[in-house]
């Protein structure tokens, strides 16, 4: 089978890596691969902290991918012999003031109701786990499953991995989706080229419903929401996990790296396709982070990034045949991209080689969005 995939993120990538390796002919299209959200992504696997109220379906794909995680990336590195940067050492949430803690406890009953182990901690046992922590934290909770991955690492094991099964990589935009006896038959280039295929994946983010040639609704309405991150750098030892933390109502989250590095992140903005770094983002990061780690001022300075994530309608992914035959959709997935990479190219797999979505994928298919033409 011939598979042109739009969008080399990693959605796109592991798709690739897991088609090519199943013996399908595969093209990934890309000008920038693993650009994007996934080079600004801080990479925490945490679907625990990241759950809201009336998101328990997306809160088990969450759970099921995370799981997938350690054999994921064993098999990636395994592979291609490059790291990833997993680790699976746990999350800590920590509340700053007393309705924070509030909150925080709101939320751990909520996550016992559906089964889920999370440990509540005081100030003090927070402070014992990670102690560069401020002393007026007033508790927090731990979930010891969690853990996180390096995206910029990540994704170029993953382009390794397709390319060392077969996978082709063409690093030119895509214009159109070729549409041909009333189903996608390839993909054409913006430079006028074409690539036929037997199967199309649309994964390309936010741009997504940017391309030509497909008939009108076929693919949900996916809007940019825009993330700043902070990178730092330390040659001691200054954070041991990834932490969030609730300031005054505000979340925040920090992810430590093995080499230094610690991303601080992340801003959620609905500003269209706009991809500057403001001084209030930063501002609003650094204050918090100050208020939860105080010793986080004298970190080295690194970089700071700005990325656009694809929030469909209801912020769940969009994953699976569309209605027009022969095109699958993979977008979405808004702030679990990185999370959901494992579980999400199985589901991709499957919808391209054998046209059936497993049931794990049933609740994110793109008919719950759009109506049969």
């Amino acid at each position: 089978m011939d598979i042109a995939i739009i969008g080399a993120g990693v959605i796109g990538l592991a798709t690739a890596w897991r088609v090519a390796a199943r013996g399908a002919a595969v093209t990934l299209i890309d000008p920038a691969p693993g650009s994007g959200a996934t080079a600004v992504a801080a990479g925490m696997l945490t679907p625990v902290s990241e759950l809201n109220y009336g998101e328990e379906p997306l809160l088990r794909l969450g759970l099921a991918s995370r799981d997938r995680y350690g054999a994921f990336a064993a098999e990636l590195e395994e592979d291609t012999g490059l790291p990833t940067g997993y680790r699976s050492d746990g999350l800590l949430e920590v509340a700053f003031d007393a309705d924070d803690l509030r909150h925080l406890d709101d939320l751990r009953r909520f996550q016992e109701s559906l089964g889920i182990p999370v440990q509540a901690l005081t100030g003090r046992e927070c402070r014992r786990l990670e102690p560069m922590l401020a002393p007026g934290v007033r508790g927090g909770l731990l979930a010891p499953e969690d853990g996180a991955i390096d995206p910029r690492r990540l994704a170029p094991a993953l382009l390794a991995a397709a390319e060392r099964h077969g996978a082709r990589l063409v690093r030119e935009r895509a214009a159109a989706v070729i549409v041909e006896g009333g189903a996608a038959a390839g993909v054409r280039l913006a430079g006028g080229a074409e690539i036929r295929a037997d199967r199309v994946l649309l994964a390309a983010g936010p741009w997504s419903g940017d391309l030509e040639g497909l008939p009108p609704g076929i693919v949900p309405p996916v809007r940019p929401v825009k993330g700043q991150v902070i990178r730092l750098r330390t040659r001691v030892p200054f954070l041991r996990r990834c932490t969030r933390g609730v300031v005054r109502g505000s979340p925040i989250y920090l992810v430590p790296r093995e080499d230094g590095e610690v991303v601080v992140g992340a801003t959620q903005e609905e500003m269209g396709f706009d991809t500057r770094v403001t001084a209030g983002g930063l501002w609003e990061l650094l204050r918090d982070a100050r208020e939860l780690l105080p010793g986080i001022t004298e970190l080295e300075f690194a970089e700071v990034s700005a990325g656009l994530r694809p929030g469909s309608p209801d912020n769940a992914p969009v994953m699976g045949p569309a209605a027009l035959p022969g095109l699958v959709i993979g977008t979405g997935h808004f702030r679990n991209g990185i999370l959901l990479t494992p579980v999400s190219a199985d589901i991709l797999s499957e919808a391209l080689l054998e046209g059936t979505v497993p049931e794990v994928g049933a609740a994110f298919t793109p008919d719950r969005l759009v109506a049969a033409p």
